[in-house]
């Protein structure tokens, strides 16, 4: 029989009740009258769990229907009411089931949109916040071939390639779910929610265990990674510094028993070092989404290809046959790791002038990006 999430919410916001007690007190069935029960007893089992004075008030008060704790509940729940949001206990059918078997999965999940988007196979995309112009493409684009490849492509509705991610689902029309590091009535960062209200628009959903009014402090974004990678089948790390939340949510992947894949890059590009890192603890080096895709099928016992209106080569290596043979050229002379601009005037030759509005060129189009006294490809 399900809990009733009041009771969860209420014990929740016990002072010195964190998400591994909430847990233990889930998974042992203590609901709130039961734990007053058993404390009033005179032969309280040994198992008992330990209440504080203030802790044992605020219950007693709340099973009496009265006191700042159940005003606090009630406030809570009528919120939510408000804002149509669902509240999954771990023991509701409706709950996912790949997060529910991860060790370290939520008591609560709340869930705005659409739920059914959390019944179907998702892949995680991550990534630095300050990611590259060659990382944010290939986060929307490995995004938007998975999610024409029917997974639901899930992340943290964070800048940089989270967004990219998101976006990539969104401008397909196809679902994505954002794992947020606040409560569901709080968007962070502010400039993403237009996003948010997309995600909700084209059939995906928003989902954090942290109740509302919970803002974006550091310790909710560890939390909230475990359930990114609890969600999903696979996680995929576009770009990653080496000490990165990115990572962190990779590592608990593997630790949940996810397949983890990770995209190499230059070795000059600090965001590399990350996926590189993985790369030799055993994660799935992936330079197309075929790669994944491949590992995916046998791993669900499914035959998931791109929809042959995507060119998978487009992830890498655009056509670039409508440019210019002078922008081919120069094109050709920039490598996808840092060129100096002393490197490409010598590799064409010629009228200097001309090559750099010829880059800059390039870099409007976005074949591009200026770094650090020289260019790098990025498609």
């Amino acid at each position: 029989m399900t809990c009733d999430p009041k009771d969860w919410i209420a014990i929740s916001q016990l002072p010195g009740i964190g998400p591994a007690t909430l847990g233990k007190l889930f998974h042992g069935k203590w609901t709130p009258e039961k734990l007053i029960a058993s404390h009033n007893s005179h032969s309280a089992a040994s198992n008992t769990p330990k209440l504080n004075n203030l802790q044992k008030t605020q219950l007693c008060n709340y099973v009496m229907r009265r006191g700042s704790l159940w005003d606090s509940t009630q406030q809570i729940t009528e919120q939510l009411e408000r804002l149509n949001i669902q509240c999954l206990l771990a023991d509701d059918a409706a709950f996912p089931s790949l997060l529910r078997d991860a060790p370290d999965h939520p008591v609560m999940l709340f869930l705005q949109g659409n739920i059914d988007a959390l019944h179907l196979p998702m892949i995680s995309v991550v990534g630095s916040r300050k990611a590259s112009a060659a990382g944010l493409r290939h986060a929307y684009q490995f995004s938007k071939a998975l999610s024409m490849g029917g997974f639901v492509v899930t992340s943290g509705l964070a800048l940089g390639i989270d967004g990219a991610a998101h976006q990539a689902s969104v401008d397909l029309c196809l679902p994505t779910v954002a794992v947020m590091g606040t409560g569901s009535d709080r968007i962070y960062p502010h400039r993403h929610k237009k996003l948010a209200e997309k995600i909700l628009d084209t059939g995906g959903a928003l989902v954090t265990e942290l109740l509302p009014g919970s803002g974006p402090l550091a310790a909710h974004f560890p939390r909230r990674n475990r359930i990114i990678s609890g969600l999903s089948t696979g996680v995929l790390v576009v770009e990653a510094a080496l000490k990165s939340g990115s990572l962190i949510t990779a590592r608990m992947a593997l630790n949940q028993g996810r397949e983890v894949f990770a995209l190499p890059g230059s070795i000059d590009h600090p965001g590399s070092r990350g996926c590189h890192a993985l790369i030799r603890e055993g994660a799935v080096l992936v330079e197309s989404v075929d790669h994944m895709l491949d590992e995916l099928s046998a791993m669900l016992g499914l035959l998931r290809r791109v929809s042959e209106q995507y060119d998978e080569n487009e992830l890498i290596n655009e056509d670039n046959s409508n440019l210019s043979d002078t922008h081919s050229r120069t094109l050709n002379a920039v490598d996808f790791s840092q060129t100096l601009l002393e490197d490409i005037v010598i590799r064409i030759g010629g009228d200097s002038s001309q090559l750099q509005a010829n880059l800059v060129e390039l870099e409007l189009l976005g074949w591009i990006e200026a770094l650090g006294g020289g260019y790098q490809r990025i498609r």
